[in-house]
């Protein structure tokens, strides 16, 4: 009888955790209230070596940004797909933006 006790509370607290999982967030850093979620790790690379250029390739970098990455407001819950050492495959649970998958730099992810 104890046993199945046991048994019971140990499903209990499993279901528990499987349902809230666990909670990252999307974080915005030097004052910005927004995040950009590029469609894929290899849009992101592109537009992070052409803004690095500086000059023209700065800009087209700035404006490509604009135009594949969507803004997702700060603090916003995701959940993380995969990562590697770059960053996160994320699907965006809350908000405007609910189901959109992306992927956002490694700093730009936190546990909530």
């Amino acid at each position: 009888m104890r046993l199945s006790t046991l048994t019971f509370c140990a499903l209990t607290l499993g279901t528990a955790l499987a349902i809230t999982g666990c909670g990252h967030k999307l974080v915005a850093h030097n004052g910005e209230s927004t995040i950009a979620v590029y469609p894929d790790e290899d849009t992101f690379v592109k537009l992070t070596d052409l803004k690095k250029q500086g000059g023209v390739g700065g800009m087209i970098g700035g404006l490509g940004e604009g135009l594949a990455a969507k803004q997702v407001d700060n603090n916003t819950p995701v959940k993380i797909l995969r990562s590697d050492d770059r960053g996160s495959q994320i699907e965006v649970l809350d908000g405007a933006f609910k189901g959109t998958t992306g992927f956002v730099p490694r700093d730009s992810v936190s546990l909530d």
